[in-house]
């Protein structure tokens, strides 16, 4: 197993004339978002872990781990290193340069044999992309990227493909219902970045590149969005201000029928 080099410093927005226009998955991105996320996530490492104890709790064996959206390969390293060797971890993502540099991690991290990268888009033909047999399916910080009028058909994609006792876990940034705390959240997001080193000019231009693409929802629009699309057990397992962690569990059957018969 080798040990991966730091990652390299997120500087892409540090100048007025880098990177103008909408936000991409590039390799520019690629080569920096390790730092980026580590940076621009509040609690990411812990959150990472937590997504690890959740995984660990739901997958059951023959069963497959799917990561949506899964980057440079950090969410499917710590799952697969967490439970059993013989699990099957599926990567998908739509960005390649993404998919080259989790192929390179997930290689060092003695995983490469167990893991399937697949390059997919979430907006695109979901019945190509063939999840099935899911234990557990992963989706961090990716719904808020999918447009808002697909993100119904991505669920319960997810939930068919889930095998019952089978679990999501979804972490996005939120809005809140109150225009007063949302612009608390915000600020309070932004010190939060400063505080990680990132400049006033970072921060606008990063904001401006990410406006028109990222498309968060209200805590409860993305709680109402998992159970209409068959999720029986939906909860938050974190919240940040206006970053939100939900597990949502396809519960088994005979488990829903007695939950139904409850005090009917």
């Amino acid at each position: 197993m080798r040990v991966q080099p730091p990652p390299r410093r997120d500087e892409l927005y540090a100048t007025t004339a880098a990177r103008y226009g909408d936000f991409e998955f590039d390799e520019d991105v690629a080569d920096v978002f390790d730092d980026m996320v580590v940076r621009s996530v509040p609690f990411y490492i812990e959150q990472q872990l937590m997504i690890r104890e959740i995984a660990a709790r739901y997958w059951a064996p023959g069963t497959t781990v799917y990561d949506l959206g899964c980057s440079t390969g950090t969410t499917l390293i710590g799952i697969g290193r967490r439970i059993a060797p013989s699990a099957s971890l599926v990567g998908i993502d739509n960005s390649t340069p993404m998919l080259e540099r989790a192929r390179r991690k997930l290689a060092d991290a003695g995983l490469g044999d167990r893991t399937t990268l697949i390059e997919g888009d979430l907006n695109g033909d979901l019945d190509a992309l063939n999840l099935q047999n899911a234990g557990v399916v992963t989706a961090c910080w990716v719904l808020q990227f999918v447009r808002p009028a697909r993100r119904d058909r991505l669920i319960r994609w997810i939930y068919d493909g889930l095998v019952p006792g089978g679990v999501l876990v979804v972490t996005e940034k939120i809005l809140t219902a109150n225009s007063v705390t949302n612009r608390f959240f915000i600020d309070v997001y932004l010190d939060f970045k400063r505080r990680n080193g990132y400049s006033e000019t970072e921060i606008a231009k990063k904001r401006e590149a990410l406006e028109n693409i990222l498309v968060p929802y209200r805590m409860q629009e993305n709680l109402e969005l998992f159970r209409r699309n068959g999720f029986e057990v939906v909860d938050t397992f974190f919240q940040w201000y206006n970053f939100a962690g939900y597990v949502c569990v396809k519960t088994p059957a005979a488990e829903h029928a007695r939950g139904h018969g409850r005090g009917g």
